[in-house]
């Protein structure tokens, strides 16, 4: 018996082929992406990659995203590459050009690198969304549509804007403590088809009896 679609799949549903699940898609070693999460674009859902933007390997920077996120049309990751040298005179990159410009390579010290993005389990994304580099979002978050993420996201929160700001918080923190504790996300299949009534439930009560 089947408790949900196939992780491994790239559509999921044929009835919604805009919906591609991200993981089985993605070629970069530098990209992880958690089972179940995402990317929904009528205009090549297979293409997410494609959102990730100066994302060079030698910068050693990661992209990674949980599993069970949803993210919409429109979304782009801004990486470290897109950083330039901000303490000299100019900001122009001098070194990509090359013909005798590339003895002005800065080295990696000089750059503003702000490490790993990453994005938690079971994180709402909307469309046209910007998400800049080294933020961290975390678990349950809502991002609302249009906005530009330059800062971090805590767990089950929503943000919005530009630049991004936090507008609300989901739950009580007590709610909030348990889910973080519970770790649906990484139950195996079967468990979470069990209680995808309790999960999906307005009644917040049900989820406090689960382990």
């Amino acid at each position: 018996m089947p408790y949900g679609p196939n992780p491994n799949a790239i559509h999921p549903n044929p009835e919604f082929p805009s919906i591609c699940f991200i993981k089985n898609t993605i070629t970069r070693p530098n990209i992880e992406v958690g089972d179940y999460t995402y990317y929904d674009d009528d205009e090549g859902s297979e293409n997410f990659e494609h959102h990730v933007t100066h994302h060079y390997e030698f910068l050693g920077d990661r992209l990674l995203i949980g599993k069970f996120c949803a993210i919409a049309k429109g979304i782009q990751f801004v990486m470290n590459g897109a950083n330039h040298r901000m303490n000299s005179v100019t900001t122009y990159p001098f070194n990509i050009m090359g013909q005798g410009w590339e003895k002005t390579t800065p080295a990696l010290t000089e750059l503003p690198l702000k490490g790993d993005t990453v994005v938690g389990n079971d994180v709402w994304i909307g469309q046209n969304v910007t998400v800049m580099p080294g933020v961290h979002i975390g678990d349950g978050a809502i991002i609302a549509a249009c906005s530009v993420v330059a800062k971090d996201v805590p767990a089950y929160h929503i943000a919005g804007g530009n630049p991004c700001r936090i507008l609300k918080q989901r739950f009580d923190n007590g709610l909030i403590e348990y889910l973080l504790d519970l770790k649906w996300w990484d139950w195996p299949a079967e468990k979470i088809f069990t209680y995808l009534d309790a999960l999906c439930s307005q009644d917040l009560t049900i989820i406090r009896n689960i382990r």
